[in-house]
């Protein structure tokens, strides 16, 4: 008896109840086999390794059916069903060409991943975020050049589909203009790095922290609590200022001092207020420039760093500065002048006429007593006898 002829009666010789446990334990061992495989794959964390996995699972899987197939004895309907679906040699081998192709493009895809990683890691200037844009970009081309191979393998003609790919790039095109630009921008922002999250910036007229690049829109944190979502087509056509990219921001306070003041004076009592101040940096020393001549004092700059620029310690050290400088000039007797104005009056029309004391209107005095009131009487018999006087000598 052949090796054949022995294992189909040994089949045909399994009872019901045998043929229930050969195929528990080959599902059983399908199940580990899967568990196994994932486990496995999710360690090493390759690409590789998980398509070998897979690999391994599926010959589990062919296995295990033809193992429950011979034992239930059902080979003949198998073959049938082979049979009734038609299945054609190059059919087969078109599919098997395909998914070896495909496999292949997928492991490739790792391999590349890991190969900018790498160079990213000897690279300075690349960001990992930057790295990671590359990379899909590159995974997206890839994907689709092995598409066109694939369709071109089973005999799909492109032209038909290009044409109408086209077509409907057009019409998205025309509907979706304002999203296409922010996402291009997007792009060009994202390898351009004028800003990363975290970063403090003033965008427009938009002040606040980076929270989130997207590939349609910056987001921000102003210091009032707001977020704000800006459209990246509009934060790379406007003006963008970041504050924190040198880890370091002069800050500009600008005082008057009073005409008659000593100025060399007055800059040395300011710079040596800065410097008590514990928020602002040593290096570079601060420094007091004069800046102009105001319209009632002469304005000093006052320009001091601080480090790890934020809104909170240049608040901080701008307060601790104005009033370190002030108390100087106060204990030091430097006025710090406030607007004035002068007055004057042309001379064609008369100048000005200056009273010392308000000009109060004379009122006629209820009481004759008043010493006001005999003196206006005294003054009014005085002229009533000038009068009788200049009156007598005309007679005469």
């Amino acid at each position: 008896m052949s090796a054949p002829e022995f294992v189909d009666v040994a089949i045909n010789d399994l009872s019901t109840v045998e043929r229930v446990a050969v195929t528990v334990v080959s599902l059983a061992a399908l199940v580990a086999a899967v568990l196994f495989s994932r486990r496995e794959s999710a360690r090493r964390e390759s690409r590789l390794s998980t398509v070998a996995a897979a690999v391994g699972a599926f010959a589990v899987v062919v296995v295990t059916t033809v193992v429950v197939v011979v034992a239930w004895d059902a080979e003949t309907i198998a073959w049938a069903a082979v049979a009734s679906f038609q299945v054609q040699a190059t059919m087969l081998v078109r599919a098997f060409l395909s998914v070896m192709f495909l496999v292949g493009v997928y492991v490739g895809t790792g391999v590349i991943h890991r190969a900018v990683s790498r160079f990213v890691k000897r690279t300075e200037g690349i960001s990992e975020h930057q790295a990671e844009i590359t990379y899909r970009i590159i995974q997206i081309s890839v994907y689709v050049i092995a598409l066109v191979i694939v369709l071109n393998l089973w005999g799909i003609e492109l032209g038909g589909l290009l044409i109408g790919a086209g077509f409907a790039g057009i019409v998205l095109g025309m509907a979706a203009r304002q999203t296409l630009g922010a996402v291009i921008a997007g792009l060009v922002l994202m390898f351009s790095r004028p800003f990363e999250i975290g970063d403090w910036v003033k965008i427009g007229d938009k002040d606040g922290i980076v929270t989130d690049i997207t590939i349609v829109n910056t987001r921000l944190q102003t210091f009032d609590g707001e977020y704000v979502m800006l459209p990246n087509d509009l934060v790379g056509s406007d003006e963008v200022v970041n504050r924190s990219r040198k880890g370091r921001l002069r800050i500009h306070v600008e005082v008057g001092i009073d005409y008659t003041a000593d100025v060399d004076e007055a800059m040395s009592l300011a710079k040596d207020a800065m410097g008590d101040v514990d928020d602002i940096l040593t290096v570079p020393r601060p420094q007091v420039v004069l800046k102009e001549f105001g319209d009632s004092a002469v304005v000093l700059d006052l320009r001091f760093w601080i480090d790890k620029p934020s809104a909170r310690r240049k608040w901080r050290a701008q307060t601790a500065v104005i009033s370190a400088v002030k108390s100087a000039f106060d204990e030091a007797g430097v006025k710090i002048p406030f607007p004035q104005r002068e007055v004057s009056g042309r001379a064609e029309t008369g100048g000005f006429r200056v009273s010392e004391q308000p000009t109060v209107e004379a009122t006629e005095p209820e009481d004759a007593d008043q010493p006001g009131s005999a003196v206006r009487k005294d003054s009014k018999g005085e002229g009533d006898a000038d009068d009788a006087d200049e009156e007598d000598e005309t007679d005469e």
